[in-house]
């Protein structure tokens, strides 16, 4: 058994490659999708929220104010085209490939080839959006950088409620 498998934290993998956050500040492979926050490209006070569906490739991109994108009819806009593109500096292609159970050549996946393997991608039926707890994890994330440095436990951060002694 190895020491991160004896201690009590978490094994934290680095990232594939440095990314810049400034387009995407945020992207996670979760709950069955690859799903982030694209920042707007002509308003610096306006993020899209978007998300890929593993298997059947199905794609949402909403604004942060639930308005949908005008870009996304009829196959990924060009907000999902960059979280594919960060989530491949993330995470790595394969990793990519894996999570959203895309068929890739012999040739190995990229973030183009991802996209262009996607086939058979189409809108999230009504209701099926999750933009609201993707946008919700991204500035709870946001908070946390806000945090002055401390080597003291943040009580949400604990997995397990304090126990109280008996008496």
């Amino acid at each position: 058994m190895s020491d991160w498998e004896r201690s009590s934290t978490a094994r934290v993998l680095p990232p594939a490659r440095p990314r810049k956050l400034a387009k995407v500040p945020f992207v996670e492979l979760a709950d069955g999708r690859l799903q982030g926050v694209v920042s707007s490209g002509s308003d610096i006070e306006r993020v899209y929220v978007s998300s890929v569906a593993a298997g059947t490739y199905a794609y949402a991109c909403r604004t942060n104010n639930n308005r949908p994108c005008g870009g996304a009819r009829g196959g990924f806009c060009a907000h999902i085209r960059a979280l594919i593109g960060e989530a491949v500096l993330q995470y790595g292609a394969e990793r990519v490939a894996r999570c959203l159970r895309v068929e890739t050549g012999a040739d190995g996946p990229t973030a183009p080839s991802l996209t262009a393997d996607m086939t058979g991608a189409r809108p999230l039926p009504a209701g099926g959006d999750t933009a609201a707890s993707v946008f919700s994890r991204f500035l709870r994330q946001l908070a946390y950088l806000e945090l002055a440095a401390t080597t003291a436990p943040l009580p949400e951060m604990q997995w397990f409620p304090p126990t109280r002694a008996v008496a």
